[in-house]
């Protein structure tokens, strides 16, 4: 079954990689969440800046 998260938790996550140095895949084993979900989330947050 497919999970939903709130667009706040999507941020955290991104900053996450983008400020506080994660990799991708380091940040998706702390959260318990997909890489290719991650990486979109990356994606649509550095579209919408």
């Amino acid at each position: 079954m497919r999970r939903t998260f709130s667009p706040d938790y999507k941020v955290a996550a991104v900053k996450l990689v983008t400020e506080q140095g994660y990799s991708v895949a380091q940040a998706c084993s702390e959260l318990g969440i997909g890489e290719t979900a991650l990486r979109r989330w990356i994606k649509q947050v550095q579209a919408e800046k």
